[in-house]
């Protein structure tokens, strides 16, 4: 199937920047889609970031727009103050969710983009009634809570997927994959039909991030020209 109508977007991963220096880590990958910022709780996921009045202090001083990524318990109550907050866009976990049609409308509601989260063991087929709904669908190329992880080559399938059913239902939903993404295995992933990548180490971790996302970007666009060959 061809992809060469997808637009490749780069949304480094503030995990991975200097926490003691993120307005200035901000600046360094301006030239970003967005900047992805994940937020734990230590209970859904076995770590603990930033909460939101750290969240609504990045989205003051941003060059860029905000892809907040909740990897939170009781997900249904928080998720909306995030979105009041001015987020571009808020992912959920579904696993998380108790009522996740509701949330999805009431994050669009509050005027962010509603994005769902799915960890790699959670199967995408019985969320494809929703794509509707949501604007996003976040599938975990590794388990979530830590950064610097290697990318699980057996949710390639997963992705292609939710890709056939994004195209097949005609509704304009992004693919991000967020989970050990590379210059190698964005490849791959745009292959299978992500569009928006969350890159961590690939960027921060190089001397300058923002030659890393022009790379990067680069690859992504190039695969899905590739994709329409095969």
């Amino acid at each position: 199937m061809s992809h060469s109508h997808l637009q490749c977007c780069i949304n480094p991963s503030i995990l991975s920047a200097d926490f003691v220096n993120l307005e200035a880590e901000l600046a360094r990958i301006s030239n970003a889609d967005a900047v992805h910022v994940d937020v734990m709780d230590n209970h859904f996921v076995p770590n603990l970031t930033i909460g939101l009045p750290v969240v609504e202090r990045l989205q003051k001083v941003s060059p860029i727009p905000l892809d907040v990524h909740l990897m939170i318990s009781d997900v249904d109550r928080w998720a909306p103050q995030f979105a009041d907050a001015g987020m571009s866009s808020v992912t959920f976990h579904v696993e998380a969710s108790d009522a996740p049609i509701k949330l999805a409308r009431e994050l669009r509601a509050r005027g962010a983009k509603a994005g769902m989260a799915l960890r790699p063991a959670t199967p995408v087929e019985p969320y494809l009634d929703m794509l509707d709904e949501i604007d996003m669908l976040l599938i975990m190329t590794v388990d979530p809570g830590f950064g610097g992880q290697a990318f699980l080559d057996v949710m390639l399938p997963k992705i292609r997927r939710a890709r056939a059913a994004v195209e097949g239902s005609g509704v304009n939903v992004a693919i991000q994959v967020d989970g050990g993404i590379t210059e190698e295995t964005i490849l791959r992933a745009a292959e299978a039909g992500a569009n928006i990548f969350v890159a961590g180490s690939a960027v921060y971790g190089r001397p300058s991030p923002a030659d890393a996302i022009e790379s990067l970007r680069a690859n992504g666009q190039l695969a899905f020209g590739y994709a329409a060959i095969s």
